[in-house]
């Protein structure tokens, strides 16, 4: 099965941060995941690991004394990422390629699901930290199946909070990202782009008078789900994601 179309690549937010900032708008998934992201980021001092870097994001978010290290799958660009840069260590996604205790960070942001063995990769993320060390980490819970075939699995907060005390891990936090407003705006978001680029050209007969219904309705729901967040409403049941810090255990 293919994807009708893939996820945009994420890009840093500093190389265009106003074109960031509207897609954050729109892409809520992208936005509660940097809402949350960013004030942790900033805490991380010493080395850190970005586990899956992709095109390396968030490294601009770390403060200046960070020293950033990226790793990611030989076949990252199934995923629609770059292949071969030089700053990032390519592996075959089950031992990490560096000793016990190397680093002081990581952060494994919207890549545990994509894992075929999620519980190897926390080992291996615990492994290579030290001890104290901190773990910054996102899923997505209400998510279309993405980067196929490579979309493994979605985790609910107890499901996550076993696997990391499980493989190495304490003092486990874990955030809803987003409600079922965001869900709803999501959903509708995708659903009305999708609309617009139908397989067949001569199926927009019927797919782009559908497109103009849904397309005011998604953005109602997106200026609610803006809303919601700022006046923390919304059911926290049914989120976009999870945000989780967590520290390896001595």
């Amino acid at each position: 099965m293919q994807e009708q179309f893939q996820p945009i690549a994420v890009t840093s937010p500093t190389q265009h941060p106003l074109l960031f900032k509207l897609r954050c708008l729109v892409d809520v998934q992208l936005g509660s995941i940097a809402k949350f992201l960013r004030p942790h980021l900033a805490g991380l001092h010493g080395s850190v690991l970005d586990v899956g870097a992709g095109e390396s994001p968030w490294r601009d978010w770390l403060p200046a004394d960070a020293t950033y290290h990226g790793i990611d799958i030989g076949n990252s660009d199934d995923f629609g990422m770059s292949r071969g840069r030089a700053d990032i260590t390519y592996y075959d996604g089950r031992k990490i390629p560096f000793p016990d205790a190397a680093f002081d960070n990581a952060i494994c942001i919207e890549v545990l699901e994509h894992a075929a063995d999620p519980e190897l990769l926390l080992e291996e993320i615990a492994r290579v930290l030290k001890n104290q060390g901190t773990l910054l980490l996102t899923v997505p819970w209400s998510a279309r199946r993405h980067h196929i075939p490579h979309d493994y699995h979605r985790f609910t907060r107890e499901r996550l909070g076993v696997l990391l005390e499980q493989h190495g891990f304490s003092d486990v936090q874990i955030v809803e990202r987003g409600s079922d407003i965001g869900v709803i705006a999501n959903k509708l978001t995708v659903l009305t782009l999708r609309l617009l680029r139908p397989a067949k050209t001569v199926e927009m007969v019927w797919t782009l008078p559908l497109a103009v219904l849904c397309g005011p309705i998604a953005l109602g729901f997106l200026i609610a789900t803006h809303w919601a967040d700022a006046a923390g409403r919304g059911a926290a049941e049914d989120p976009l994601g999870y945000f989780v810090s967590a520290v390896r255990r001595s």
